[in-house]
Protein backbone atom coordinates (compact mmCIF):
# COMPACT_ATOMS: atom_id res chain seq x y z
CA UNK A 1 0.00 0.00 0.00
CA UNK A 2 1.39 3.50 -0.96
CA UNK A 3 1.65 6.31 1.76
CA UNK A 4 -0.71 8.58 1.77
CA UNK A 5 0.12 12.18 -0.03
CA UNK A 6 0.13 15.62 1.71
CA UNK A 7 -0.59 18.64 -0.25
CA UNK A 8 2.63 19.66 -0.47
CA UNK A 9 3.64 16.25 -2.23
CA UNK A 10 0.95 17.99 -5.03
CA UNK A 11 3.39 21.18 -5.15
CA UNK A 12 5.98 21.25 -7.81
CA UNK A 13 8.98 23.80 -6.84
CA UNK A 14 10.74 25.67 -10.18
CA UNK A 15 14.34 27.05 -9.54
CA UNK A 16 15.50 30.61 -10.58
CA UNK A 17 11.35 31.71 -11.40
CA UNK A 18 10.70 34.64 -12.01
CA UNK A 19 14.12 35.46 -10.69
CA UNK A 20 17.53 33.78 -10.14
CA UNK A 21 17.50 32.74 -6.67
CA UNK A 22 13.98 32.13 -5.75
CA UNK A 23 12.60 28.49 -5.41
CA UNK A 24 8.86 29.25 -6.92
CA UNK A 25 5.99 27.05 -5.32
CA UNK A 26 3.77 26.00 -8.28
CA UNK A 27 0.29 24.91 -7.00
CA UNK A 28 -1.19 24.26 -10.65
CA UNK A 29 -0.15 20.53 -10.19
CA UNK A 30 -1.92 20.66 -6.98
CA UNK A 31 -5.30 22.29 -8.91
CA UNK A 32 -4.86 19.56 -11.21
CA UNK A 33 -4.74 16.55 -9.87
CA UNK A 34 -8.04 16.02 -8.49
CA UNK A 35 -7.10 13.89 -5.56
CA UNK A 36 -5.27 16.90 -4.48
CA UNK A 37 -7.22 19.81 -4.97
CA UNK A 38 -10.32 17.83 -2.98
CA UNK A 39 -7.46 17.12 -0.29
CA UNK A 40 -6.25 21.00 -0.70
CA UNK A 41 -10.20 22.54 -0.19
CA UNK A 42 -10.88 20.23 2.83
CA UNK A 43 -8.00 20.99 4.61
CA UNK A 44 -8.43 24.54 4.32
CA UNK A 45 -11.99 24.22 5.56
CA UNK A 46 -11.18 21.98 8.50
CA UNK A 47 -10.58 24.50 10.83
CA UNK A 48 -13.52 26.69 9.83
CA UNK A 49 -16.11 24.17 10.60
CA UNK A 50 -19.39 24.69 12.05
CA UNK A 51 -18.20 28.80 12.19
CA UNK A 52 -20.64 30.76 10.16
CA UNK A 53 -19.19 32.41 7.22
CA UNK A 54 -20.68 35.09 5.34
CA UNK A 55 -18.12 35.39 2.30
CA UNK A 56 -15.27 34.07 1.08
CA UNK A 57 -12.52 36.43 -0.18
CA UNK A 58 -9.75 35.38 -2.63
CA UNK A 59 -6.70 37.34 -3.65
CA UNK A 60 -5.47 37.44 -7.00
CA UNK A 61 -5.42 35.73 -8.59
CA UNK A 62 -4.79 31.88 -7.30
CA UNK A 63 -6.81 32.88 -4.84
CA UNK A 64 -9.73 32.91 -6.97
CA UNK A 65 -9.88 29.52 -7.70
CA UNK A 66 -9.20 28.67 -3.97
CA UNK A 67 -11.61 31.01 -2.71
CA UNK A 68 -14.59 29.52 -5.43
CA UNK A 69 -13.68 26.12 -4.44
CA UNK A 70 -14.28 27.16 -0.90
CA UNK A 71 -17.25 28.98 -1.49
CA UNK A 72 -19.32 26.34 -3.02
CA UNK A 73 -18.25 23.97 -0.03
CA UNK A 74 -19.18 26.60 2.39
CA UNK A 75 -22.62 27.44 0.07
CA UNK A 76 -21.66 31.03 0.52
CA UNK A 77 -20.65 34.08 -1.27
CA UNK A 78 -17.40 34.43 -3.38
CA UNK A 79 -15.59 37.61 -3.09
CA UNK A 80 -12.64 38.75 -5.36
CA UNK A 81 -9.65 41.27 -4.33
CA UNK A 82 -8.74 42.19 -7.77
CA UNK A 83 -5.68 44.33 -9.13
CA UNK A 84 -6.45 47.69 -10.07
CA UNK A 85 -8.56 48.92 -12.84
CA UNK A 86 -10.01 44.72 -12.95
CA UNK A 87 -13.59 44.88 -11.63
CA UNK A 88 -15.93 47.07 -13.37
CA UNK A 89 -17.86 48.73 -10.41
CA UNK A 90 -17.30 51.31 -7.92
CA UNK A 91 -14.30 50.52 -5.59
CA UNK A 92 -12.10 51.19 -3.01
CA UNK A 93 -8.28 50.17 -3.06
CA UNK A 94 -5.00 49.68 -0.57
CA UNK A 95 -1.54 50.13 -1.91
CA UNK A 96 1.04 47.53 -0.92
CA UNK A 97 4.30 46.31 -1.32
CA UNK A 98 5.47 42.63 -2.67
CA UNK A 99 9.04 41.43 -2.75
CA UNK A 100 9.00 43.05 -6.31
CA UNK A 101 7.82 46.46 -5.77
CA UNK A 102 4.41 47.75 -5.26
CA UNK A 103 1.12 47.69 -6.42
CA UNK A 104 -2.43 48.30 -6.06
CA UNK A 105 -5.56 46.01 -4.86
CA UNK A 106 -8.98 46.70 -4.81
CA UNK A 107 -12.78 45.11 -3.95
CA UNK A 108 -15.57 46.18 -5.16
CA UNK A 109 -17.33 48.66 -2.35
CA UNK A 110 -20.87 46.84 -1.89
CA UNK A 111 -19.13 43.36 -1.69
CA UNK A 112 -18.96 42.93 2.20
CA UNK A 113 -21.85 44.00 4.38
CA UNK A 114 -20.79 45.49 7.46
CA UNK A 115 -21.02 42.86 10.16
CA UNK A 116 -20.33 39.90 7.92
CA UNK A 117 -18.31 37.11 8.92
CA UNK A 118 -15.32 36.69 6.40
CA UNK A 119 -12.58 34.23 5.29
CA UNK A 120 -9.80 35.43 3.47
CA UNK A 121 -8.51 32.91 0.98
CA UNK A 122 -5.20 32.94 -1.07
CA UNK A 123 -2.13 30.42 -2.20
CA UNK A 124 0.58 31.61 -0.57
CA UNK A 125 1.68 34.03 1.75
CA UNK A 126 5.19 35.28 1.73
CA UNK A 127 5.96 39.03 2.76
CA UNK A 128 2.31 38.88 3.79
CA UNK A 129 1.67 42.09 1.71
CA UNK A 130 -1.35 41.10 -0.43
CA UNK A 131 -2.94 39.45 2.72
CA UNK A 132 -2.54 42.85 4.43
CA UNK A 133 -3.90 44.45 2.17
CA UNK A 134 -6.84 42.20 1.77
CA UNK A 135 -7.31 42.51 5.04
CA UNK A 136 -7.84 46.47 5.10
CA UNK A 137 -10.33 46.66 2.53
CA UNK A 138 -12.47 44.15 4.06
CA UNK A 139 -12.14 45.62 7.16
CA UNK A 140 -12.98 49.01 5.73
CA UNK A 141 -16.39 47.98 4.53
CA UNK A 142 -17.28 46.57 7.79
CA UNK A 143 -16.38 42.74 7.33
CA UNK A 144 -15.70 40.28 10.41
CA UNK A 145 -12.24 38.27 9.40
CA UNK A 146 -12.78 34.71 10.75
CA UNK A 147 -9.26 33.39 9.80
CA UNK A 148 -6.42 33.61 6.22
CA UNK A 149 -6.05 30.37 4.70
CA UNK A 150 -3.26 29.98 2.70
CA UNK A 151 -2.01 26.45 1.14
CA UNK A 152 1.85 27.32 0.97
CA UNK A 153 3.85 29.46 4.40
CA UNK A 154 7.04 30.72 3.73
CA UNK A 155 8.13 31.66 7.11
CA UNK A 156 11.57 33.00 6.41
CA UNK A 157 9.90 35.93 4.53
CA UNK A 158 7.72 36.82 7.37
CA UNK A 159 4.34 37.09 6.39
CA UNK A 160 2.38 34.67 8.82
CA UNK A 161 4.04 37.03 11.64
CA UNK A 162 2.88 40.09 10.24
CA UNK A 163 -0.86 39.00 9.47
CA UNK A 164 -0.91 37.51 13.09
CA UNK A 165 0.58 40.71 14.73
CA UNK A 166 -2.79 42.75 12.95
CA UNK A 167 -5.07 39.78 15.43
CA UNK A 168 -5.05 37.81 12.71
CA UNK A 169 -5.87 33.84 12.61
CA UNK A 170 -3.17 32.45 10.07
CA UNK A 171 -4.03 28.33 8.86
CA UNK A 172 -1.47 27.36 6.33
CA UNK A 173 -1.14 23.67 4.69
CA UNK A 174 2.66 23.81 4.23
CA UNK A 175 5.74 25.45 4.60
CA UNK A 176 8.46 25.73 2.34
CA UNK A 177 11.98 26.77 3.26
CA UNK A 178 13.63 29.23 1.80
CA UNK A 179 12.61 32.37 -0.78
Amino acid sequence: MTPQKSVQDYIRTIVDFPHEGIMFRDVTTLFADPRGFRLCIDQLLHPYAGMRIDKVVGLEARGFILGGAVAHQLGTGFVPVRKKGKLPHTTISEEYTLEYGEAIVEIHDDAIDAGETVLIVDDLLATGGTAEAGIKLVERLGGQIIGCAFVVDLPELGGRKRIEAMGMDVHALCAFDGL
